[in-house]
């Protein structure tokens, strides 16, 4: 065989371009097949990157070499990090974006990868050679030749829009659904089910009265995701807050019988964290208000997105609606919101890699694994392409640690639990989730990258100087301070006192210090310290602070992180069998069914008993029941 592409990854969203991105820059030859080479990296619901745990998503994405943070930072116009008066395993970065600068962005970094071909076409089928997928069918018929194949089909499965009492095929606004795909799927053996999102209305820009509304600005000095990013090019603007009424939810209580999600149109299960506004009406009653944030969708573009009243009502509702928020009598709308219903495939049935499990050279990433959200999708894609790369390449796989990565978190929740609704990440699906800050990302992530050969050489010198500067500034915190007379009055500059021997680390950790007051009366007592705090940047200093003054914390659950991985070390091969001496027939169907990668894994699948790990601890360091 001798394939036209090594690679050819279907479909044209955030995780079709971090996977065809990241194995073309590997060395492979790639294809991309979109439906619309226009559409890709388009932002189907909201323009903005990042948030809780998401933004930190955006970070590894950038720590691997990905490239949703070097978009994001050309095409972002308002950023803020989320949670910032909490401590920084809770914080999250954000990014409102223009989107089709956004969109732009990504189709300028796919286009300047030479070993990527985009192909304009949709995907009817794949080429399935007994248990591997070597290929696909376009829809006109054509075929192409592939050693592997990744499937990121986002919300296009049979996908069906809704709109009150409307139903139209499409997988977005004014865009075809993937008809067939699905069958392909199932003629593999996969279990596909049903999923559905929504989006909200988008308003006339001009029609609004932004007097009425609050105001809701970015950060005064705006960070950008991206290693790669001195400056950020593009003006930063204002977003808006303004309020749903009493008035609005009777009025959404008297027309739930005309939305597709409790009129019995839908069927699909829709995000828990993210609901439509007539799912918040009924599931939080008691509630007098929901807040609306108002956000442009451009510099220039003329429509406001309304986050907060995603939503399937009929129009007619819908302007109702919208028109008795606050500062919006007037308003028009531009477009609709909708409801989407998908197929998608239930992810237990995939490899930690995110390979499909029994199916040589197909993997899965993104919304067809029942995640939602970008973030989610293109950290998938990226990990997807990557054990792609590895797999065509003849490398070892690359499986992260729930220690290591929130990407690993999510991967793991998925292939481990499945979902029968759309997965979000949060922080608190992390146990790990002090050792997984933004200020320690390129320390834990880019060496996998770097070992791959996945970073570019500007990349990389970057990376290198950032941990060498804030290694220096950590090591600073072993420096004593003795309440000598010198010391006194240095830190008295500094609105501190001493009364008995400490050391920097410990000084940091007192809640009332400020740490540019404290470098400034450094500069000549204490050199060593102030040159180092003096060379990082602002998000540096602030990751290195944090590192110092939750010092102890950290430590606490990096001991906890290698306790565990002892388990997550002991790797049981996919020919295992589970009938074994000992295991109940209960346990043996839950682990057949999941076929763990590790030990590690089989722990948390739920139901699986501490007993039964410690059955299964015994036989694997045996080496029995392999095959």
């Amino acid at each position: 065989m001798n394939p036209q592409y090594d690679l050819i990854v279907i479909g044209g969203g955030h995780a079709g371009a971090e996977a065809a991105r990241v194995a073309a820059r590997g060395g492979i030859r790639v294809a991309m097949v979109t439906m619309l080479r226009e559409a890709i990296g388009r932002m189907s619901c909201n323009p903005a990157i990042g948030g809780l745990a998401k933004g930190n998503l955006v970070k590894e994405i950038d720590a691997l070499g990905g490239l949703m943070g070097e978009a994001t930072d050309r095409a972002g116009i308002q950023f803020k990090v989320l949670n910032r008066s909490k401590g920084p395993a809770v914080q999250g970065p954000r990014a409102q974006c223009d989107r089709d600068l956004y969109a732009t962005a990504v189709q300028e970094l796919l286009t300047a990868e030479p070993n990527l071909t985009i192909v304009e076409s949709s995907v009817s089928s794949l080429i399935i050679d007994g248990s591997a997928v070597r290929g696909v069918v376009l829809g006109d018929g054509a075929r192409l030749s592939a050693r592997a194949v990744i499937v990121t089909t986002g919300t296009f499965l049979r996908a069906l829009m809704h709109s009150g009492e409307v139903k139209r095929v499409g997988g977005r606004f004014g865009e075809p659904s993937a008809e067939t795909l699905s069958d392909s799927l199932r003629a593999l053996g996969l279990e596909l089910g049903r999923l559905k999102t929504g989006t909200p209305p988008r308003v006339d820009h001009n029609t609004v009265d932004f007097a009425a509304l609050e105001e809701a600005p970015g950060d005064k000095h705006p960070r950008p995701f991206s290693i790669l990013t001195d400056a950020l090019p593009q003006p930063q603007i204002l977003c808006w807050l303004t309020y749903t009424s009493a008035f609005a939810h009777e009025l959404i209580r008297a027309n739930l019988h005309r939305a597709p999600m409790y009129s019995g149109q839908i069927q699909a299960i829709g995000p828990r964290y993210c609901p439509s506004i007539e799912d918040k009406v009924v599931r939080f009653a008691e509630k007098e208000r929901h807040q609306v944030f108002v956000e442009p969708e451009g510099l220039q573009h003329p429509w406001l997105y309304l986050n907060g009243i995603s939503t399937s009502l009929p129009p007619d509702v819908q302007d109702a609606v919208v028109r008795s928020l606050p500062g919006f009598a007037n308003a028009q709308i531009a477009r609709y919101g909708y409801a989407v219903e998908y197929d998608f495939v239930n992810p237990e049935q995939l490899d930690a890699t995110l390979q499909v499990r029994g199916v040589d050279g197909l993997w899965l990433a993104g919304q067809i694994n029942g995640t939602s959200g970008y973030e989610e999708a293109a950290a998938q894609g990226l990990l997807a392409g990557i054990n792609a790369l590895q797999a065509i390449r003849g490398g070892e796989p690359v499986i992260l640690r729930r220690d290591q990565a929130y990407a690993a978190v999510m991967i793991d929740d998925l292939v481990t639990h499945g979902t029968t609704e759309p997965y979000r990440m949060f922080t608190s699906r992390a146990e790990h989730r002090l050792l997984l800050g933004c200020d320690s990302v390129y320390e834990r992530l880019s060496p996998v990258a770097s070992q791959l050969g996945l970073l570019d050489a500007e990349r990389q010198r970057r990376v290198e100087q950032r941990i060498a500067r804030m290694s220096r500034a950590v090591a600073t915190g072993t420096i004593e301070l003795r309440p000598d007379r010198e010391t006194i009055a240095w830190l008295a500059g500094a609105g501190l006192e001493l009364s008995a021997q400490t050391t920097v680390e410990k000084l940091l950790q007192r809640p009332n210090v400020d740490i540019d007051r404290l470098v400034a009366a450094a500069e000549n007592a204490q050199p060593e310290f102030a040159a180092a705090f003096r060379a990082l940047s602002e998000d540096e200093r602030e990751g290195v602070v944090s590192r110092l003054r939750y010092a102890g914390y950290i430590e606490r659950q990096q001991r906890e992180a290698e306790r565990l991985r002892a388990d997550e070390a002991l790797r049981i091969p996919q020919t295992m069998t589970y009938a074994l001496p000992g295991l109940s027939r209960e346990m043996t169907e839950k682990l057949t069914h999941v076929r763990p990668a590790s030990l590690g894994q089989a722990s948390r699948i739920p139901g699986v008993t501490p007993a039964a790990i410690a059955i299964l601890r015994m036989h694997l360091r045996r080496g029995e029941r392999v095959a």
